[in-house]
Protein backbone atom coordinates (compact mmCIF):
# COMPACT_ATOMS: atom_id res chain seq x y z
CA UNK A 1 0.00 0.00 0.00
CA UNK A 2 0.70 3.78 -0.51
CA UNK A 3 0.07 6.20 2.22
CA UNK A 4 -0.09 10.01 1.92
CA UNK A 5 -0.56 12.66 3.77
CA UNK A 6 -2.52 16.02 1.99
CA UNK A 7 -3.60 19.34 2.92
CA UNK A 8 -1.78 22.36 4.48
CA UNK A 9 0.52 21.93 6.85
CA UNK A 10 -0.75 21.32 10.48
CA UNK A 11 -4.07 20.42 8.79
CA UNK A 12 -2.77 17.32 6.61
CA UNK A 13 -5.21 13.91 6.58
CA UNK A 14 -4.14 10.66 6.02
CA UNK A 15 -5.40 8.83 2.50
CA UNK A 16 -4.18 5.41 0.80
CA UNK A 17 -3.81 3.87 -2.86
CA UNK A 18 -2.92 0.28 -3.51
CA UNK A 19 -0.88 1.58 -6.16
CA UNK A 20 1.02 4.49 -7.95
CA UNK A 21 -1.80 6.03 -9.94
CA UNK A 22 -4.30 6.08 -7.32
CA UNK A 23 -7.02 5.94 -6.83
CA UNK A 24 -6.90 7.37 -3.65
CA UNK A 25 -9.32 6.70 -0.78
CA UNK A 26 -9.57 8.39 2.78
CA UNK A 27 -7.98 6.98 5.52
CA UNK A 28 -9.57 8.46 8.46
CA UNK A 29 -11.50 5.57 8.88
CA UNK A 30 -8.96 4.00 9.99
CA UNK A 31 -6.80 6.59 11.80
CA UNK A 32 -6.62 10.15 12.59
CA UNK A 33 -3.05 10.72 10.96
CA UNK A 34 -0.21 8.47 10.34
CA UNK A 35 2.29 8.96 13.23
CA UNK A 36 4.00 6.53 15.49
CA UNK A 37 0.91 4.99 17.42
CA UNK A 38 -1.03 4.29 14.05
CA UNK A 39 2.41 2.74 13.00
CA UNK A 40 2.54 0.64 15.92
CA UNK A 41 -0.65 -0.61 15.70
CA UNK A 42 -0.32 -1.43 12.15
CA UNK A 43 2.60 -3.81 13.09
CA UNK A 44 0.24 -5.20 15.67
CA UNK A 45 -2.27 -6.08 13.37
CA UNK A 46 -1.85 -5.66 9.56
CA UNK A 47 -5.16 -5.91 8.80
CA UNK A 48 -6.25 -2.57 10.02
CA UNK A 49 -5.22 -1.77 6.17
CA UNK A 50 -7.85 -3.06 4.20
CA UNK A 51 -6.78 -5.16 1.32
CA UNK A 52 -8.97 -3.68 -0.75
CA UNK A 53 -9.66 -0.59 -0.31
CA UNK A 54 -12.55 0.43 -2.74
CA UNK A 55 -14.44 -2.08 -0.85
CA UNK A 56 -13.50 -0.55 2.68
CA UNK A 57 -12.67 3.02 2.30
CA UNK A 58 -15.13 6.46 0.68
CA UNK A 59 -12.96 7.39 -2.44
CA UNK A 60 -11.19 10.70 -2.15
CA UNK A 61 -9.70 13.02 -4.98
CA UNK A 62 -6.16 14.92 -4.09
CA UNK A 63 -5.88 16.49 -7.37
CA UNK A 64 -4.04 20.01 -6.45
CA UNK A 65 -3.85 19.32 -2.72
CA UNK A 66 -0.75 19.73 -1.06
CA UNK A 67 1.46 16.89 0.02
CA UNK A 68 2.56 16.61 3.25
CA UNK A 69 5.21 14.42 4.83
CA UNK A 70 3.94 11.10 4.78
CA UNK A 71 4.36 10.71 8.46
CA UNK A 72 3.82 13.30 11.27
CA UNK A 73 6.65 14.90 12.77
CA UNK A 74 9.31 11.95 14.20
CA UNK A 75 10.38 11.77 17.20
CA UNK A 76 13.92 11.35 15.87
CA UNK A 77 15.10 11.70 12.52
CA UNK A 78 18.66 9.31 12.68
CA UNK A 79 20.99 9.71 9.28
CA UNK A 80 23.82 7.30 8.21
CA UNK A 81 26.40 9.55 7.17
CA UNK A 82 29.41 8.13 4.21
CA UNK A 83 27.48 4.97 3.38
CA UNK A 84 28.22 4.79 0.09
CA UNK A 85 31.95 3.77 -1.05
CA UNK A 86 32.08 6.71 -3.89
CA UNK A 87 30.61 9.21 -1.56
CA UNK A 88 32.84 8.89 1.32
CA UNK A 89 35.99 9.19 -1.16
CA UNK A 90 34.17 12.34 -2.67
CA UNK A 91 34.23 13.68 0.86
CA UNK A 92 37.51 12.89 1.12
CA UNK A 93 37.00 10.36 3.45
CA UNK A 94 37.93 6.56 3.35
CA UNK A 95 34.95 4.24 3.29
CA UNK A 96 33.87 3.72 7.29
CA UNK A 97 33.95 0.70 9.02
CA UNK A 98 31.35 1.27 11.14
CA UNK A 99 28.39 3.10 10.78
CA UNK A 100 28.46 6.80 10.95
CA UNK A 101 25.31 7.92 13.40
CA UNK A 102 24.55 11.97 13.58
CA UNK A 103 20.59 13.55 14.05
CA UNK A 104 18.65 15.93 12.26
CA UNK A 105 15.85 18.33 14.04
CA UNK A 106 12.43 16.44 13.70
CA UNK A 107 11.27 20.22 12.37
CA UNK A 108 13.67 20.11 9.58
CA UNK A 109 11.27 17.60 8.20
CA UNK A 110 8.92 19.21 5.49
CA UNK A 111 6.64 17.67 2.62
CA UNK A 112 7.97 16.30 -0.88
CA UNK A 113 7.10 19.73 -3.36
CA UNK A 114 7.94 22.28 -0.53
CA UNK A 115 10.19 24.75 -0.89
CA UNK A 116 13.34 24.58 0.85
CA UNK A 117 15.46 27.87 2.35
CA UNK A 118 18.85 28.75 2.00
CA UNK A 119 20.06 29.48 5.56
CA UNK A 120 21.21 33.04 6.15
CA UNK A 121 24.84 32.98 5.51
CA UNK A 122 24.94 30.06 3.55
CA UNK A 123 27.71 29.79 0.57
CA UNK A 124 27.30 25.57 0.55
CA UNK A 125 23.77 24.45 0.15
CA UNK A 126 23.62 20.61 -1.35
CA UNK A 127 21.61 17.99 -2.07
CA UNK A 128 20.86 14.34 -0.85
CA UNK A 129 19.23 11.72 -2.20
CA UNK A 130 18.49 8.59 0.35
CA UNK A 131 16.00 5.76 1.16
CA UNK A 132 14.37 6.46 4.37
CA UNK A 133 13.42 3.53 6.83
CA UNK A 134 10.17 4.83 9.05
CA UNK A 135 10.19 2.66 11.70
CA UNK A 136 6.67 0.68 12.35
CA UNK A 137 7.45 -1.01 15.91
CA UNK A 138 10.15 -0.30 18.96
CA UNK A 139 13.49 -1.39 18.12
CA UNK A 140 16.04 -1.87 21.27
CA UNK A 141 18.80 -4.23 21.43
CA UNK A 142 17.66 -6.21 18.35
CA UNK A 143 19.37 -9.76 18.27
CA UNK A 144 20.38 -9.69 14.60
CA UNK A 145 19.87 -8.00 11.79
CA UNK A 146 17.02 -10.67 10.60
CA UNK A 147 15.07 -9.24 13.40
CA UNK A 148 14.65 -5.41 12.09
CA UNK A 149 12.18 -6.57 9.07
CA UNK A 150 9.89 -6.71 11.56
CA UNK A 151 10.43 -3.51 12.79
CA UNK A 152 10.30 -1.40 9.58
CA UNK A 153 6.97 -0.20 8.87
CA UNK A 154 7.66 0.89 5.53
CA UNK A 155 10.22 3.26 2.95
CA UNK A 156 9.93 6.91 1.79
CA UNK A 157 12.60 9.58 -0.07
CA UNK A 158 14.55 11.75 1.82
CA UNK A 159 16.61 14.69 0.99
CA UNK A 160 18.79 14.73 3.03
CA UNK A 161 19.69 18.75 2.81
CA UNK A 162 23.04 20.13 3.71
CA UNK A 163 25.20 23.36 4.60
CA UNK A 164 28.51 21.93 3.88
CA UNK A 165 30.45 24.94 5.72
CA UNK A 166 27.97 24.71 8.17
CA UNK A 167 28.43 21.10 8.70
CA UNK A 168 32.51 21.04 7.89
CA UNK A 169 33.85 24.47 8.49
CA UNK A 170 32.44 25.44 11.56
CA UNK A 171 30.78 22.76 12.97
CA UNK A 172 33.10 22.70 16.35
CA UNK A 173 33.32 18.86 15.19
CA UNK A 174 29.62 18.06 14.83
CA UNK A 175 28.05 17.71 11.34
CA UNK A 176 24.46 18.75 13.22
CA UNK A 177 24.68 22.43 12.50
CA UNK A 178 25.02 21.88 8.47
CA UNK A 179 22.30 19.15 8.78
CA UNK A 180 19.18 21.22 10.93
CA UNK A 181 18.13 24.31 9.04
CA UNK A 182 14.79 24.76 8.46
CA UNK A 183 13.20 22.70 6.05
CA UNK A 184 16.39 20.69 5.32
CA UNK A 185 14.77 17.33 5.16
CA UNK A 186 12.10 17.06 2.63
CA UNK A 187 10.33 13.91 2.60
CA UNK A 188 7.80 11.33 0.95
CA UNK A 189 5.51 12.15 -1.32
CA UNK A 190 4.44 8.31 0.05
CA UNK A 191 5.03 6.25 2.42
CA UNK A 192 5.18 2.73 0.55
CA UNK A 193 4.62 -0.37 3.01
CA UNK A 194 7.31 -2.50 3.49
CA UNK A 195 5.44 -5.87 2.19
CA UNK A 196 5.72 -3.65 -1.26
CA UNK A 197 9.66 -3.34 -1.23
CA UNK A 198 10.95 -6.81 -0.99
CA UNK A 199 14.51 -6.13 -1.26
CA UNK A 200 15.30 -2.14 -0.02
CA UNK A 201 18.92 -3.32 -1.35
CA UNK A 202 17.89 -3.19 -5.21
CA UNK A 203 15.96 0.21 -5.58
CA UNK A 204 17.91 3.29 -8.11
CA UNK A 205 18.54 6.28 -6.62
CA UNK A 206 18.24 9.78 -8.91
CA UNK A 207 18.90 13.49 -8.24
CA UNK A 208 18.80 16.19 -10.48
CA UNK A 209 19.29 20.25 -10.24
CA UNK A 210 17.55 22.24 -12.42
CA UNK A 211 16.73 19.15 -14.96
CA UNK A 212 20.56 18.04 -15.40
CA UNK A 213 21.57 14.63 -13.49
CA UNK A 214 23.60 14.61 -10.68
CA UNK A 215 23.04 11.63 -8.61
CA UNK A 216 22.66 8.14 -10.32
CA UNK A 217 23.15 4.77 -8.15
CA UNK A 218 21.32 1.92 -6.57
CA UNK A 219 20.65 1.16 -2.79
CA UNK A 220 22.77 -2.27 -3.76
CA UNK A 221 26.11 0.16 -3.38
CA UNK A 222 25.62 0.47 0.48
CA UNK A 223 28.02 -0.17 3.04
CA UNK A 224 25.69 -0.83 5.88
CA UNK A 225 22.28 -2.50 4.16
CA UNK A 226 18.76 -1.50 5.62
CA UNK A 227 18.88 -4.65 7.89
CA UNK A 228 22.01 -3.96 9.26
CA UNK A 229 21.75 -0.27 10.34
CA UNK A 230 18.41 -1.32 12.04
CA UNK A 231 19.99 -3.23 14.14
CA UNK A 232 22.98 -1.80 14.85
CA UNK A 233 20.88 1.24 15.35
CA UNK A 234 19.10 -0.48 18.05
CA UNK A 235 22.40 -1.07 20.15
CA UNK A 236 22.98 2.23 21.12
CA UNK A 237 19.32 4.11 21.20
CA UNK A 238 15.64 3.18 20.80
CA UNK A 239 13.86 3.01 18.06
CA UNK A 240 10.14 4.73 18.65
CA UNK A 241 7.83 3.84 15.70
CA UNK A 242 7.31 6.68 13.05
CA UNK A 243 10.78 7.76 13.65
CA UNK A 244 12.92 8.43 10.25
CA UNK A 245 16.36 6.50 9.08
CA UNK A 246 17.92 8.49 6.93
CA UNK A 247 20.41 5.76 5.56
CA UNK A 248 22.80 7.86 3.31
CA UNK A 249 23.58 8.99 -0.02
CA UNK A 250 25.73 8.50 -3.61
CA UNK A 251 28.30 10.47 -5.37
CA UNK A 252 27.29 13.05 -7.14
CA UNK A 253 27.06 16.04 -4.55
CA UNK A 254 28.00 19.16 -4.66
CA UNK A 255 30.73 18.66 -1.70
CA UNK A 256 32.50 16.48 -4.77
CA UNK A 257 33.56 20.23 -6.53
CA UNK A 258 32.18 18.33 -9.70
CA UNK A 259 29.07 20.89 -8.98
CA UNK A 260 27.99 24.14 -8.12
CA UNK A 261 26.23 24.42 -4.75
CA UNK A 262 22.59 25.77 -4.67
CA UNK A 263 21.19 29.07 -5.19
CA UNK A 264 18.12 30.52 -5.16
CA UNK A 265 15.40 29.74 -7.45
CA UNK A 266 17.00 26.62 -8.41
CA UNK A 267 14.78 23.68 -8.39
CA UNK A 268 15.95 19.77 -6.96
CA UNK A 269 14.47 17.24 -8.04
CA UNK A 270 15.05 13.33 -6.28
CA UNK A 271 13.82 9.93 -6.81
CA UNK A 272 14.02 6.04 -5.92
CA UNK A 273 12.60 3.86 -8.14
CA UNK A 274 9.11 2.09 -7.13
CA UNK A 275 8.60 4.89 -4.04
CA UNK A 276 8.21 8.15 -6.26
CA UNK A 277 10.28 11.49 -6.98
CA UNK A 278 10.36 14.90 -5.46
CA UNK A 279 10.49 18.65 -6.31
CA UNK A 280 11.69 21.48 -4.46
CA UNK A 281 12.18 25.26 -5.29
CA UNK A 282 15.07 26.73 -3.60
CA UNK A 283 14.19 29.85 -1.67
CA UNK A 284 16.32 32.37 0.36
CA UNK A 285 15.75 32.22 4.09
CA UNK A 286 13.30 35.05 5.24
Amino acid sequence: MRLMRVGEPGDERPVIAASAIGPWYDLRPVTADIDGRFLAALAEDPALLPADPASALPGTDIAGLRAGPPVTRPSAVLCIGQNYVAHARESGAEPPERPILFHKSPNTVVGPYDDVLIPRGSRKTDWEVELAVVIGRRARYLESPADAQAHIAGYTISNDVSERAFQLEESGGQWSKGKCCETFNPLGPVLVTADEVPDPQALRLRSWVNGEARQDSSTADMIFGVAQLVHELSQYLVLEPGDIVNTGTPEGVALSGRFPYLAEGDVMEVEIEGIGRQQCVLRAAP
